[in-house]
Formats: C-alpha cells, structure tokens, sequence
C-alpha cells in the first residue's frame, strides 16, 4: 500500500528503496539520497511511522514515497518492488535495513522468536535482495547495501539469534557481490559497530549516550555519508565490507 503520492514527476528519475526506514539511521540514509537527487521509496511495517520522514525530505525539495509493506513476506516484496518499478522509478540503489536486535538467552529463548528475528534480519533481506537485483541484471546497473552489525563478525552470549541471523545476512551479500559484481551490480555490506544516536541508546544505555558530546556514538548522517560513498564509488574500486565505529568502540 502507498502512502504517499507525488504529482509532476517528469521524467523517469531513479529510485532510492530504503527497507526498514526508521527514525534513526534509516531516515538518515533516505535523506541523504533524496538529496542527491534520487527519488526515495521508504519502507516500514507501520505506515504512520514513515509520514513526518516523508514530509521531512520534501520540505528539503526532494521526492519521496512512503510504502507500507512486511519485508518478510513474498508476495508484499514482489508487489513493492513492481509498484515502484511501473509507478516511480528503476530502482538504482536498494538500501536493506533491518535489525531485530532482541537479546535472549540461549536457555530462554524460543523456537518462534527465533525464527522470527532470523526471518527479518535474514530472510527479508534475501526476498528483497532477489526481486531487485532481477531488475537491475536486466539494466545493467546499481547498488545494494545490506546493513550488517558487530554480530555478523562474531556471537556474543545472550545473541545467539541475532548473530546467526546476521552471519547469515553477510554471507548473502558475500555470495551476491560474487554473482552480480560481473553483471555491473555493486553489492555492499556495512558492518555498524558501536552504539548509535537513538532514542533507544538515550533511554537504556545513557552512560553510552552521554559520549555523544565527544563523538564517542555514531551519528546516523555520519552513517548515511558512507552509504552514498559506496554507491558513489567507481568500479574499478568498490567496497564489498565496510565497517564504521567510533573511536571510542572496543574491538
């Protein structure tokens, strides 16, 4: 379901499809791209939640789309990735998302939670990475980052169901530059390691928080400028991993 239209597009621009556009970073990388020009489709569970992204980035002068859809469904992908394609743009760049960090212990944890965190940090990303990579082997042309986490390089305790869900993502996108790199596609995937500029580390880590001052957490528009740098790069000197952390980040 769209949740936003805009008249008087022209021509054909490319498309920004942002999976899992959140408040933080995922705003951020919208952002970053509407500002280069590209018209952003922003995705989110929750279509309410994706309005104030959407009138941010017009207010900027930039085009926007908000589309209500579960990344962990088929045929919610399909249909999202056809809509944007007839109705807006080709997608030139495809910016996977999602996290679902939820810590458990391996004593406590259930088999239905973790399915569940491993079908959206996982199985989302492949379904999308699939649908968009069919149109952009057919162009000849574009980008995909999947956003990767300190869990896709090792498992901590109490995240068995994360990291493996996340080691499994990089190994998705590892297997995908190898294919598509060939056909022209530039397949990235960017591990975040540290703490990040959100609500969420403000209210249960604030001592993490409180090094926000001295640079000691990520800025999400810090993020977001490497995100347009990887789809920036030539391709005669691509980034397949990058990892971003503070100075602070013990690693």
């Amino acid at each position: 379901m769209e949740l936003t239209t805009q008249e008087g597009r022209g021509a054909r621009q490319g498309a920004a499809l942002i999976v899992g556009a959140g408040d933080a970073t995922g705003g951020a990388i919208a952002k970053r791209f509407a500002k280069e020009g590209l018209i952003v489709c922003a995705t989110r569970r929750s279509a309410d939640k994706l309005q104030p992204l959407i009138d941010d980035i017009r207010k900027e002068g930039g085009q926007a789309h908000g589309f209500a859809s579960d990344a962990r469904k088929e045929e919610d992908v399909v249909k999202l990735v056809d809509d944007i394609e007839r109705d807006v743009g080709p997608i030139e760049v495809m910016v996977f998302n999602i996290g679902a960090n939820v810590p458990c212990s391996i004593l406590e944890e259930t088999a239905r939670k973790y399915f569940k965190i491993w079908e959206m940090a996982c199985f989302s990303g492949f379904l999308v990475g699939r649908e968009v990579a069919r149109r952009m082997v057919a162009r000849e042309r574009g980008t995909m980052i999947f956003t990767g986490a300190t869990a896709a390089m090792r498992g901590s305790a109490n995240f068995a169901a994360f990291a493996g869900a996340k080691h499994a993502l990089r190994a998705l996108a590892q297997s995908m530059a190898r294919e598509l790199g060939p056909k022209n596609i530039h397949v990235a995937h960017v591990v975040i390691d540290g703490a990040i500029d959100t609500e969420f580390i403000r209210h249960n880590f604030p001592e993490r928080y409180a090094m926000k001052d001295s640079d000691g957490i990520l800025n999400p528009e810090h993020i977001a400028d490497n995100y347009w740098h990887l789809h920036a790069q030539p391709r005669d000197a691509w980034t397949h991993e990058l990892d971003l952390r503070p100075w602070s980040e013990r690693w």
